[in-house]
Parts: structure tokens; C-alpha cells; sequence
């Protein structure tokens, strides 16, 4: 995708529906600015035609604002996405078999990608990936997913399955499976957190809030999060030996005891000693990787004739 800003401008929309939000974005290429933003809570425990009424609700309100056409919209969510954009599981939101292009198209020409292979789009040609021919692109928010970049293109898998490096089971305990996103995401966090404390939190922000404000069991929480989080780090460059890594997402974004403490977690596991110092970057466009990378997948894929 070209960035050459000499090109006609268009307009876009992105669509990140997550487990706690549902955001959006006119996006105006090719520089990929981002024109206009609104967002609403997801609310997942809701009925399908509910959370799908308030993705239309706020797009329609988003095209509305819109300067110009909108050519497209881009829909990335936290779910199995084939290669034709057919959702193939239910973990977060209750979509999967619904044609949920469909139901958009009344809005303008519409594609659906995983939201981890959107952000990661994004990076690659946006933001923190432009450097690296390949790169592995970690999104960690609500849950953990991941996606390796080539040449710019997201890798999907044989059959879109390549993301689900945070749903996988690295080991068994004495507790059971040791899943890597039930452990070091930010519902994670949370839901550890509140088993121990008296104090309820409800973000995975508040636990880090509750660190730097001396709690010693949000440190006991967040400092094995980030253990385990640079234990995933180091497995995903033992395997694949990617040129950098690029960390997304809310908690992924965070500054601090669990961004740092992660990375050294990963530099310690990372086998090969040539790679043990490869860049461990914040991903560049933050929140709006998402946005950004759903509305450019759209233009890429729809065409920005």
C-alpha cells in the first residue's frame, strides 16, 4: 500500500470491536489520518442483535460526520476470522456463522478481519513495523493475540487460525491448563487481582494505578503477569525468529514495572543469543492501530479506485 501522499484523498471507516468497547474511525488515506473518532461500550454479556445495533448505530453516526464518501468500512474483532471473513468462534463476541458483512453493507462496501491482523496491518505500514521486513505484531488488552507480519501482510494461516498464541495451553500445573491470555492480559490481571484483594478493581489501568500507588498484591500480580507475558514473547521469537517484536493493545501500551519487567522476562528465554537484543518496541499508532488497520485492510482489499 502505497503512502504517498500526493495521491487523491479518501475516506475510510474502521470498526475495533473488542470486549470492552466498540471504536471507531474516519480514517483519510493515504496518510492514514485519523478524522473523526467515537466509541461506546461493548457490554459482550448482551444478545448479538444488541452489540450489532450499537457497531451500526455508530458507524452510521461516524459516516454522517464524514467530510466526504465514506468508500469503505473495515470490522476487526477478537475472534477466528477465515480467509473469505467468515467469524469462526464465539470467545468474545456471539457472532461466529453470522454474516456480519451483510449486515453492514446497507453502510458502504464492507470487509471482516481479525482485529490483531488488522492492528498489525496498520503497524506495518503506518507505524512501528515500516522498518522491518518481518516482524511479530502482540496485542494485549482484554486478551492476548498475535499475528506475524511479511512484506508488509499479515500471516493468517491455512485456515485464519494463526493468532491464538494467548488461547493456547503452555503448560500444566496443579491448577490445571496454564493458558497465557488467563493469566497476564487485562481481565486477567483483574480477575487475580479481585480473588485476592478486598478491594474489587475493574480495569487492568486500575491494577498498574494500584502499584504505583504502593499496593504490594497488585505488585505480586502484574510483576507474574509480566513473567509470563515475556514467557510468551520468548516462545513466539524461539519459533518463528522474527526481526523485532511489537506490542499493541491497552495493557501491551503500558509504561512501567509491567512493560519492563516483560521484556527482560523475554530477553532471558529467548534462546539464540543473536536474538536476544532484537527491538521490543510499544506499537506506534497506540489505541488506533485497530481503527487505522481495519479501515486500510478495507481500502486494500475493496480498492480506492
Amino acid at each position: 500500500m502505497s503512502t504517498d501522499t500526493s495521491l487523491a484523498a479518501s475516506l475510510w471507516l474502521g470498526l475495533d470491536i473488542g470486549g470492552t468497547k466498540i471504536a471507531g474511525g474516519i480514517v483519510e488515506f493515504p496518510a492514514a489520518t485519523l478524522l473523526a473518532f467515537d466509541r461506546v461500550p461493548t457490554l459482550p454479556a448482551r444478545s448479538a442483535q444488541e452489540i450489532l445495533n450499537d457497531c451500526l448505530a455508530l458507524a452510521s453516526k461516524l459516516i454522517r460526520k464524514a467530510a466526504a464518501p465514506v468508500r469503505g468500512i473495515g470490522v476487526g474483532l477478537p475472534e477466528l476470522v477465515d480467509l473469505s471473513g467468515n467469524i469462526t468462534s464465539c470467545e468474545t463476541l456471539p457472532w461466529q456463522g453470522f454474516d456480519l458483512r451483510r449486515a453492514f453493507l446497507h453502510l458502504a462496501p464492507t470487509i471482516i478481519e481479525a482485529d490483531v491482523r488488522a492492528a498489525a496491518f496498520a503497524e506495518a505500514h503506518f507505524g512501528a513495523g515500516r522498518p522491518f521486513g518481518t516482524f511479530g505484531y502482540l496485542t494485549v488488552g482484554t486478551g492476548i493475540s498475535a499475528c506475524l507480519v511479511q512484506n508488509g501482510i499479515p500471516y493468517a494461516g491455512a485456515r485464519g487460525n494463526a493468532l491464538s498464541l494467548g488461547s493456547s495451553v503452555l503448560a500444566e500445573n496443579s491448577d490445571g491448563d496454564f493458558v497465557l491470555e488467563a493469566y497476564a492480559s487485562g481481565s486477567a490481571l483483574v480477575t487475580r487481582y479481585n480473588a485476592i484483594s478486598k478491594t474489587h478493581l475493574d480495569a487492568g489501568q486500575a491494577v498498574l494505578a494500584a502499584l504505583q500507588a504502593g499496593d504490594v498484591i497488585a505488585r505480586q500480580v502484574v510483576e507474574s503477569a509480566a513473567d509470563a507475558m515475556g514467557l510468551g514473547i520468548a516462545l513466539y521469537v524461539n519459533v518463528l525468529d522474527p526481526s523485532a517484536m511489537i506490542v499493541g493493545g491497552g495493557l501491551g501500551s503500558a509504561n512501567g514495572v509491567y512493560w519492563e519487567r516483560a521484556v527482560a522476562s523475554a530477553r532471558a528465554r529467548i534462546y539464540a543469543e543473536n536474538a536476544r537484543d532484537l527491538p521490543i518496541l510499544h506499537a506506534a499508532l497506540g489505541a488506533n492501530a485497530g481503527i487505522i488497520g481495519a479501515a486500510a485492510l478495507a481500502r486494500k482489499t475493496i480498492g480506492d479506485e
